[in-house]
């Protein structure tokens, strides 16, 4: 099944940016609660919204380019991200600079992060509307940019961070299995069901468009 992908207006834009941003601050404070941190999920939903395709390379009424409109996106988001773990961190009595996360490495959260945002960006440019096609390329960027996230994010802290005294390939690799799943899984349910409201909402506002349709050639 194929069907025209509609455009977003700035008021649905909005709307979409507000609750991936409130999803992030919501639950960022723990990786793996009842309620697991949805951050990577956010990143890669936002590309595919807000990536300079999504944006459809159309010039906003504040002037933005799609492109510039992008970028404004994902450093909102970024900033956002480090705002939530400065006040988590700073409501535990905790100093922001000496927690455990907090390292040199926590600034590869951008790169990583970046790998989300592009993977959104790249299902966004290559998809066809609700076809069987358009499923495998979600789940294969979604894949792809989970572990190129963990690659980056993990690699980091364990090769930078003071936070591991002892250092080896062979140490890396057994912590890179050790949460590998965990945060790819939490990554992988997030978008499924993202993509599921998607397909939802695109189906219903077919179905209200025809209905109107019908109606108005009566």
């Amino acid at each position: 099944m194929s069907l025209p992908q509609p455009s977003l207006s700035n008021d649905l834009r909005l709307g979409i940016f507000l609750i991936l941003g409130l999803l992030m601050a919501a639950t960022r404070s723990h990786h793996f609660a009842v309620v697991p941190d949805a951050s990577w999920a956010v990143f890669f939903v936002a590309g595919f919204y807000f990536s300079a395709a999504g944006a459809e390379k159309t010039a906003t009424p504040g002037g933005l380019s799609g492109r510039a409109a992008s970028l404004l996106a994902f450093a909102l988001l970024m900033a956002l991200a480090v705002l939530t773990d400065f006040y988590v961190i700073r409501s535990q009595g905790i100093d922001f600079w000496s927690h455990y996360c907090v390292s040199p490495a926590y600034w590869f959260l951008v790169p990583s992060y970046a790998a989300l945002w592009f993977g959104g960006a790249w299902l966004r440019a290559h998809r066809h509307g609700l076809q069987l096609r358009d499923l495998g390329l979600l789940v294969a960027s979604a894949v792809v940019a989970a572990s190129a996230c963990y690659l980056v994010s993990n690699g980091s802290f364990y090769w930078i961070s003071a936070s591991v005294p002892a250092r080896s390939f062979g140490g890396w690799i057994e912590n890179l299995g050790d949460w590998y799943l965990p945060f790819v899984q939490t990554t992988l349910m997030y978008i499924g069901i993202a993509a599921a409201l998607h397909v939802a909402t695109v189906v219903a506002a077919k179905a209200l468009v025809g209905a109107s349709a019908s109606r108005a050639a009566r």
